[in-house]
């Protein structure tokens, strides 16, 4: 997984209205990566509309978003239009984004083991560099752990 003070990876994603984001294009201003496991899920639900009701704040405070799971493209509209969603999510199937990050790892619900993304966001400063990893996210209450 990405360590503190590790660079932005290079990527190109596909966002919710297929059109490519280019990590290379996103440095200048301070990024708020999420990766979720799930779109239109209830737990991923939840962050996603707690951060686009803090959106405003958080852009007000430099910061732009970026969603990022293994969902298709119309799946990732579907959440993003239903929801409302003020920023990018990223349609990342083949995983290429996810194994960059390294939130790629096995998880456990219920007893039984399987590989899955790990709710994780990363927070890169103007330059690109990781200031801040959350692990423990709180779905309900994540814009309040980014601004921590």
């Amino acid at each position: 997984m990405l360590k503190l003070g590790d660079s932005l990876p290079e990527f190109i994603g596909t966002n919710q209205n297929g059109e490519p984001v280019d990590s290379q294009k996103l440095k200048g201003k301070k990024l708020v990566v999420f990766f979720y496991p799930k779109a239109s899920t209830p737990g991923c639900t939840a962050e996603a509309c707690n951060l686009r009701d803090n959106y405003a704040m958080l852009k007000q405070k430099g910061y732009q978003l970026l969603g990022v799971s293994a969902d298709s493209v119309t799946r990732q509209k579907n959440f993003s239009d239903k929801n409302d969603l003020p920023f990018d999510v990223i349609a990342d199937e083949n995983r290429d984004i996810i194994d960059k990050f390294g939130v790629w790892q096995r998880k456990k619900f219920m007893g039984k083991e399987f590989m899955g993304i790990v709710r994780t966001t990363f927070v890169f400063d103007e330059n690109g560099i990781c200031t801040k990893i959350i692990d423990k996210v709180k779905t309900k209450d994540h814009a309040a752990q980014i601004l921590e």
